[in-house]
């Protein structure tokens, strides 16, 4: 059964037409964006937020898509449909940035959201994001989430790295199987923490070719369908970069606060850069900054700087941002997350134990000191 295409869903939404005028969403302009892979359709309208009517074009726009497949034989396994207001647009241009009153001190934004909800049961919410990949965010974000748990915190970790989830082969989910309550999809208990993933919904071969409306559904969906219960805190591990799913999480959900990932190096330290201002524009709270990869520890004892040292502690500082914590590069840890274990990290190697542990406190910290203060609020004009 050949995959409906994106030019036969325009086809079928120009039969979903308005009762008065009879003119389809088409004709009236309200498409703002499809797109499909293998099946899976995405679509985007324009619309008042007004709760019925969205209702009503969420449901129409399922029905004649799925009725066109049907119809034509081709195979239509997912629709999501999401909106925004007829005004507005997805990417804010370029020569109108998003406008932010005066910072406070420290610069580092805003501690809530105007207008996010929050996960119920849910404390705290943390997401873990770099300006790049390769900079050891994912190991950063698990290694955070379980010493959060050894020191008897309720915490659940999420792979919202749509396009790289890595927690399965971090947290050794191996053969382990999802499971459903209630319509509800359970977290995977493992190493004193709940985590989900995508890479558990996929085939863990398969690239996940998905534009930005699909992975705002994907995102959407792990977040919101998860039952993850009662946590003290929620750890978010992002994709690198600004794009789409650090704007769906921010549009989604409160955050406590941001964590930015950075090497020694001066690239890293430049996308690191953007990633604290994109953060501070979504007017998220900034916890700090992590140094990872700091040093090297060679068999003859003796430390040596691969990548520099202390860059990111001077950008932290430049950036009037807290400074967390160096975490050196380990043979063993490399190991223990290629096995699967993160456990081992706080156990069998006391370098790399008192490096998480001051991350684990510094954070800790930062959260209290967050929920103790109100930031400026965020406008756009």
């Amino acid at each position: 059964m050949a995959a409906i295409s994106r030019e036969y869903v325009l086809k079928a939404l120009a039969n979903l037409r308005d009762s008065e005028d009879g003119r389809s969403v088409v004709e009236r302009g309200m498409v703002d964006h499809v797109s499909v892979c293998e099946g899976h359709c995405a679509v985007r309208l324009k619309a008042p937020d007004v709760a019925e009517l969205r209702d009503g074009l969420r449901k129409g726009t399922q029905h004649v898509v799925r009725a066109l497949g049907q119809e034509l034989g081709m195979e239509v396994k997912a629709v999501e449909v999401e909106f925004i207001a007829p005004e507005a647009t997805v990417d804010q241009p370029a020569d109108q940035p998003m406008k932010q009153a005066a910072a406070s001190p420290t610069n580092r934004g805003g501690t809530v959201q105007p207008g996010s909800p929050s996960i119920p049961g849910v404390r705290n919410i943390i997401a873990v994001g770099a300006g790049k990949g390769g900079v050891g965010k994912s190991t950063v974000a698990l290694n955070l989430a379980v010493g959060l748990a050894r020191q008897g915190h309720g915490v659940g970790l999420l792979d919202g790295d749509i396009y790289g989830p890595s927690v399965p082969t971090l947290l050794g989910l191996g053969d382990m199987e999802l499971s459903l309550l209630r319509d509800r999809v359970q977290p995977f208990f493992v190493h004193g923490i709940k985590t989900m993933t995508i890479g558990k919904m996929v085939d863990p071969e398969k690239p996940l070719i998905w534009r930005g409306p699909m992975a705002h559904g994907a995102f959407k969906q792990i977040t919101e369908q998860t039952d993850w219960g009662e946590l003290d805190f929620l750890i978010i591990d992002l994709p690198p970069g600004t794009g789409d799913v650090p704007l769906t999480m921010a549009q989604l959900l409160s955050l406590s606060g941001a964590v930015i990932v950075c090497t020694p190096q001066r690239v890293a330290q430049d996308d690191a850069v953007r990633a604290a201002r994109m953060f501070q524009q979504l007017n998220v709270n900034i916890l700090g900054v992590v140094e990872n990869m700091s040093w090297f520890i060679g068999d003859d004892g003796k430390e040596y700087d691969i990548f520099g040292r202390g860059g990111a502690e001077q950008m932290s500082q430049r950036l009037g941002l807290p400074f967390l914590g160096a975490i050196p590069l380990n043979m063993q840890l490399r190991a223990n997350c290629d096995n699967g274990n993160p456990t081992a990290n706080f156990t069998e190697n006391p370098p790399i134990s008192k490096a998480f542990d001051t991350l684990v406190e510094r954070v800790q910290q930062e959260v209290a000191l967050a929920t103790q203060t109100s930031g400026p609020t965020l406008t756009v004009n």
